[in-house]
């Protein structure tokens, strides 16, 4: 009796997309582990509903491999050329996070936190780019998801875990700046009038 075996190839293309995504991944990881050991240590305030916010956001995350496709395969069926451009689009995406991240932890200096407090001597943050959103960082993390999704996950998965991590991002946005708006009142009042809490204003 003939038995019919079914091999699966490695589609190049995805398997580009897949490394460099876990590269700007390393790369994320060490700015976060850097900036907490430049960080300063003296607090005033911490929200303990921040650390909720941190948890979900990584079931975001957690979601897009309980829905992950077969590796090194492209999240659809689709023509050579579309593929190339998507994993562009991808790893575009990935380096972008990554850049906004370091750039914001850059700017944030001693004040960087994983979690939203107010330390001694705290300044609000408003330029670099804490003058496009108020939350760069966040913005960085939604990113890495979406960059991360499109290189590991199925359609559902992405979508799924596109919710679940703005979700959390929610709870983590409205602690923090409870605490800012608590620690510089109208100045706050103020910068959030201006500068969008987490998307960027196209015009």
């Amino acid at each position: 009796m003939n038995v019919m075996h079914f091999t699966f190839t490695p589609d190049v293309t995805a398997e580009i997309v897949l490394a460099a995504v876990m590269l700007c991944w390393l790369g994320f990881a060490m700015i976060l582990v850097v900036g907490k050991r430049q960080a300063a240590t003296m607090e005033t305030k911490r929200s303990a509903i921040s650390h909720a916010g941190f948890f979900v956001q990584g079931l975001g995350y957690g979601t897009l491999f309980l829905f992950a496709r077969t590796f090194f395969s492209p999240i659809a069926p689709m023509p050579k050329l579309a593929e190339m451009v998507l994993g562009v689009v991808t790893v575009g995406i990935a380096v972008w996070s990554v850049w906004f991240c370091l750039t914001a932890a850059r700017t944030l200096g001693k004040q960087w936190a994983l979690v939203a407090r107010v330390v001694e001597n705290h300044e609000l943050i408003m330029q670099g780019p804490y003058a496009i959103v108020r939350n760069p960082i966040y913005l960085a993390m939604f990113g890495m998801l979406i960059a991360t999704g499109l290189a590991v996950s199925g359609w559902l998965g992405l979508i799924l875990g596109t919710v679940v991590f703005l979700a959390g991002n929610e709870i983590r946005i409205r602690s923090e700046e409870k605490l800012l708006r608590g620690a510089f009142g109208v100045k706050f009042d103020e910068y959030a009038r201006r500068v969008p809490a987490f998307l960027p204003r196209l015009l």
